[in-house]
């Protein structure tokens, strides 16, 4: 995936956009990460991001960028289908880590704190 791709998904999008993706994250996002959850190396960080994507103190873009990262992440269908077994999140974990990257003073120690939480009210996910 190059960073073309990446740079066109990461768009934080107009109101309405990151109000039907916000919708679509909140509905696809844990159960997409307990499939994902051994594949990926930096889970704390992608709960944090989910916590910081959904949090109304965050900026307007850095939530649209999480927003639209997370979003990529839950889609059944993407570059990379998920359901191939070592490979199927390998394009997720790239727009993820952009994401991360590109917003990563605005992610918190209160959405740290709250993915810390959540990952230990949900063993094993």
């Amino acid at each position: 995936m190059d960073d073309i791709k990446i740079g066109e998904i990461l768009l934080p999008g107009e109101e309405s956009e990151q109000e039907r993706r916000e919708r679509r994250v909140r509905s696809g996002f844990w159960p997409t990460f307990r499939r994902a959850v051994r594949q990926i190396p930096f889970s704390r960080d992608v709960v944090a991001a989910y916590f910081c994507a959904v949090d109304p103190k965050t900026p307007t873009r850095t939530r649209g960028i999480l927003l639209a990262a997370l979003a990529y992440f839950v889609l059944p269908l993407d570059f990379i289908p998920d359901m191939l077994a070592g490979f199927g999140f390998s394009d997720d974990i790239a727009v993820l880590t952009a994401a991360i990257a590109a917003v990563s003073g605005q992610i918190k120690e209160r959405h740290y704190q709250k993915a810390d939480e959540a990952m230990r009210d949900r063993p094993n996910e």
